[in-house]
């Protein structure tokens, strides 16, 4: 469909869904769902395996992350590392922090005279939760492109 097309249809999938109807659509367009709907029923080898909000699934697969920026970042990772968070410093100088979540990086920052420049919860996509949910009910899995095949190939699971 031209972008005309789908604007219409997702539109008028919202306005029945919007005078309380159901409207059900079977769609492996994950961008398109994120957009569209708001309950989500996920099926692998025809097993039930998610009957959820969207944004239950999205926050039960997704990998805490969050993202800070500091005028210091190697003493705030150091902070953050003492205190039982793991810590990654990106080649920008962004630390990519997990096991603490950005209040809690927030009030350590606040309390030891850290400036921040940004602290942003990192949530997954509808894709990359579908794919943690749904890892061990593929039958064909696709394999990671390399430099020289810019196409992956599906092999058996």
């Amino acid at each position: 469909m031209d972008p005309d097309g789908i604007l219409w249809i997702r539109t008028l999938m919202r306005s029945l869904a919007a005078e309380g109807r159901t409207v059900l659509v079977s769609s492996h367009l994950m961008s398109e769902m994120a957009l569209t709907a708001d309950h989500l029923l996920v099926i692998g080898r025809g097993r039930l395996l998610a009957d959820t909000p969207l944004s239950e699934l999205i926050a039960r697969h997704s990998a805490e992350r969050v993202e800070v920026r500091a005028a210091d970042p190697r003493r705030l990772a150091s902070d953050l590392r003492a205190v039982g968070a793991r810590v990654a410093v990106e080649p920008d100088g962004t630390l990519a922090v997990t096991a603490m979540g950005s209040v809690g990086i927030g009030e350590l920052a606040a309390a030891r005279g850290h400036v921040l420049h940004q602290l942003h919860d990192v949530t997954a996509s509808l894709e990359q939760a579908y794919f943690r949910l749904t890892g061990e009910s593929v039958e064909y899995r696709a394999l990671e492109p390399r430099a020289s095949e810019p196409r992956p190939e599906a092999v058996p699971a």
